[in-house]
């Protein structure tokens, strides 16, 4: 495929130039001015149009089709991969050609995808995510004590105790192939019997868990709201933390000690707070809330004016999957347009170990790109309601 007549924008250096691209077996193969088309290309004249690569997000469930997520454990694996499929196409429609799944997705939806049995962003998976019992990943009531750890079956979490616990935990989650772990370090709004202000896991758990995603050549990504959970995982030697609302000054030197990542999730309690007992979240859930709702944007401001390496992250439930792109005009409120772009380009490509793969126009990247109606960097808008400017998504040289 030869894109024709483009502005070129280029997330790292905030640069735009006129051109053209021209996509080869999926990849970038050449990019600059009147390039050849070889025999049997598609040629695609934008006319003028902005030409960025695709979207990342780093914090998504493609298996999460409701707030109600205890309900989900006794699910069909069929009934949650049609509804996952479902997600995916309209990520994919919003521009987010890649994704990271902060657990519930496994490698049945990420191979699906790669073969294209189904539409969606390219799939980045961790399997479930590893719960102390009474965490974030652990979905009984009070009055349940009988714990199915049955694997075929949908849910987010599974529930693993002490060192050996955990290490047996995250090897099997590896062994199935995923991209990286995910560890619940605090409680959360979406889990019944813990508190938002609570830690998880002792610190030999979580270092446990960390050696094992690094013999792996893998990495580890913490649920985490408070300073004291934020600052336990990145001493620990987690890569990424997952919220962080309730961050403090000692944190943000932590993660720039460890050059470790921040992916908040800012438009989840948005999107809770107005809508999240209509798709199935209980009230004493939704209650939680408040905890963490207005201290998101304060927390990114903090974690950018001290050099924190900031990711996008949309975390959305049920029918709130809809929201994904208006995280951007949330983030626009304290951080540059530019920058916010980047986190959803080239600085997730970083964290997801895929710099120069995804998020860049780069020769040799994969062809995934958006031809926009409409400068983002002038109006985050553009990305941020994609059903009125994103024009063509492009995932590896087809058009979607």
């Amino acid at each position: 495929m030869l894109l024709r007549n483009a502005v070129l924008f280029e997330p790292e250096s905030g640069e735009f130039t006129e051109g053209d691209l021209l996509a080869v077996d999926g990849r970038i193969a050449e990019v600059g001015q009147g390039l050849r088309a070889p025999g049997g290309t598609r040629v695609l004249d934008v006319a003028g149009a902005v030409v960025m690569p695709g979207l990342v997000d780093a914090h998504v469930h493609v298996t999460a089709a409701t707030g109600d997520l205890a309900a989900m454990v006794g699910w069909s694996p069929s009934y949650v991969t049609a509804h996952a499929a479902r997600i995916m196409r309209g990520m994919l429609e919003r521009g987010f050609t890649t994704v990271r799944d902060a657990s519930g997705a496994d490698y049945g939806l990420a191979d699906a995808q790669a073969e294209g049995l189904l539409s969606g962003p390219r799939l980045l998976f961790c399997g479930k995510a590893l719960s102390q019992t009474g965490g974030h990943g652990d979905s009984r009531g009070r009055g349940t004590q009988v714990r199915d750890g049955h694997s075929c079956c949908a849910g987010l979490g599974r529930v693993a105790d002490g060192v050996d616990e955990v290490r047996v935990a995250a090897r099997d989650e590896l062994r199935k192939g995923a991209h990286h772990i995910k560890v619940m370090a605090s409680g959360g709004v979406a889990s019944p019997t813990d508190r938002i202000d609570s830690t998880q896991y002792s610190m030999e758990e979580l270092r446990a868990i960390v050696q094992e995603a690094e013999a792996a050549n893998r990495y580890v990504a913490a649920h985490a709201y408070t300073a004291r959970a934020v600052n336990r995982a990145l001493e620990a030697g987690v890569r990424s933390i997952e919220h962080g609302n309730l961050l403090d000054d000692r944190s943000v030197e932590l993660f720039v000690e460890h050059q470790a990542f921040l992916v908040p999730t800012l438009i989840t309690y948005w999107a809770l707070k107005q809508e999240g007992m209509e798709f199935g979240l209980s009230r004493d859930n939704w209650k939680k809330v408040d905890a963490v709702l207005d201290a998101g944007l304060s927390a990114v401001e903090r974690a950018a004016r001290g050099g924190v390496r900031i990711v996008y992250g949309s975390d959305l439930l049920g029918g709130m999957h809809r929201h994904q792109s208006r995280e951007f005009a949330l983030r626009a409120e304290v951080l540059s347009t530019v920058d916010v772009i980047r986190s959803a380009t080239s600085t997730a490509a970083e964290l997801v170990g895929m710099a120069g793969e995804i998020g860049t126009l780069r020769v040799g990247a994969h062809a995934d790109l958006l031809v926009l109606d409409g400068n983002p960097v002038e109006d985050i808008s553009v990305l941020a309601e994609p059903q009125h400017h994103v024009r063509t998504v492009i995932q590896s040289g087809a058009v979607i």
